[in-house]
């Protein structure tokens, strides 16, 4: 083994794997989901273009499900994660870029157990520039203004359409470098013009 692949594979060890950068960023995901309308930075030893995969690190595992409809994770990511690859249909997580429409229907899990329903996780372009959001509901003092580049106007309407019947629903969250921001079923978007 080479040392400068030594060298890469501790680096990647020593930053996304680690239980200390997990655990940090679970706690950073979770704040993102009781406050939507907040971007938190995620913290750590990594490189920005490792936001996605320490995302996907943190939230998923061996008894998961992750349906990768752009094919956004090399095999190797695939591998490391131990996920197991299920339909959109059936998958608790989907991964997939904002800046194309959804064409897909999501679970939006039952009466019985709406936890079911998916993460939407939205890889997008940049938070701070691009399209206006509205965002209002639970977790927001009152309204609150985001700008959003990467996602496409018609995951506004899927959001809405797909969480129309709550309890049952879908959680998006939005990934741009290493950034997160999440917009949970119960949060009302609207595009500013």
């Amino acid at each position: 083994m080479s040392n400068n692949f030594k060298a890469a594979l501790q680096s990647t060890l020593s930053g996304i794997w680690q239980a200390d950068t997990q655990q940090r960023t679970f706690r950073q995901i979770m704040n993102a989901f009781a406050r939507p309308s907040v971007i938190e930075a995620l913290e750590g030893e990594f490189s920005e273009s490792d936001g996605m995969l320490l995302t996907l690190a943190t939230l998923l595992d061996g008894a998961t499900t992750l349906a990768d409809v752009d094919g956004l994770l090399s095999e190797h990511d695939l591998a490391r994660l131990e996920v197991s690859a299920a339909t959109t249909e059936q998958a608790r997580f989907v991964l997939t870029h904002g800046k194309v429409a959804p064409a897909f229907m999501p679970s939006l899990g039952t009466l019985e157990s709406p936890d079911m329903g998916a993460t939407i996780i939205l890889k997008i372009q940049a938070f701070g520039h691009g399209n206006r959001l509205k965002l209002t509901g639970p977790g927001i003092d009152g309204d609150h203004e985001v700008a959003v580049d990467g996602l496409h106007p018609a995951w506004l309407a899927a959001h809405q359409e797909w969480n129309s019947a709550f309890p049952l629903g879908v959680d998006f969250l939005l990934v741009a470098e290493y950034q997160v921001m999440a917009l949970p079923r119960t949060t009302r978007i609207e595009e500013i013009k």
